[in-house]
């Protein structure tokens, strides 16, 4: 997908734990697959669009 190789992956993983440290990255994880299941969530059910609801109210 993005072609990295195992380098390009250890030093991120490397810099992602210096920086939030160990304790937090599982975290981290728990919260960004919960943004993302919400992001595909809305993509996926049908959206009303504005003028829908203004022409009900008429």
């Amino acid at each position: 997908m993005f072609n990295l190789g195992w380098l390009e992956v250890a030093l991120i993983v490397l810099v992602a734990v210096l920086i939030f440290g160990p304790k937090k990255i599982p975290e981290l994880g728990g919260a960004l697959a919960k943004s993302l299941r919400g992001f595909q969530n809305e993509l996926k059910k049908p959206t009303d669009s504005p003028n829908d609801e203004d022409q009900q109210s008429d």
